[in-house]
């Protein structure tokens, strides 16, 4: 496997069937456990919709789509060795990466959270991530913060 990934190795998903967006496709199959897609979908579109209510939004996709570019990293850090030393270098995180990213931290965010249903959870990461609050948006924060405070080693990076 090559160590960076190719557009053929990047694949193609359908747009989910309620809101026809396909970064909610790759939540629900983020969400999903043992094949069991519909019982993911319906955790996603309920907890998307108690988002909205406790919110006072109309429409769940935009709380959804508010929540995920607060959640979203721009700036990252990756190893490299540079005469015998590593350094923490600053990237920017673009596309797919910034997608995965975005989807990992999200549901693991919301399944760190104990003692409700899934849809609940997910709901409230939502509002929390709506709110610029919560786990995974303190998640890019710290990523944020790293690649700041090693913004000195940024001319190591590869041209």
């Amino acid at each position: 496997m090559p160590r960076h990934k190719t557009k053929a190795l990047v694949r193609e998903v359908a747009p989910d069937r309620v809101y026809n967006n396909v970064q909610l496709t790759r939540i629900i199959n983020r969400v999903m456990r043992d094949g069991k897609k519909q019982v993911a979908e319906r955790l996603v579109y309920t907890g998307m919709q108690k988002a909205a209510d406790k919110l006072k939004i109309e429409n769940p996709l935009e709380v959804f789509e508010q929540a995920f570019n607060n959640i979203k990293p721009h700036m990252e850090t990756r190893s490299r060795r540079v005469g015998g030393a590593n350094y923490q270098i600053p990237f920017e995180v673009k596309g797919q990466r910034q997608q995965h990213l975005t989807t990992m931290w999200f549901v693991q965010a919301a399944r760190s959270r104990k003692g409700m249903s899934m849809a609940d959870r997910l709901a409230l990461e939502l509002v929390d991530a709506f709110n610029n609050q919560g786990t995974a948006v303190k998640k890019k924060e710290d990523m944020h913060k790293m690649a700041e405070a090693n913004r000195a080693f940024a001319h190591f990076a590869r041209s």
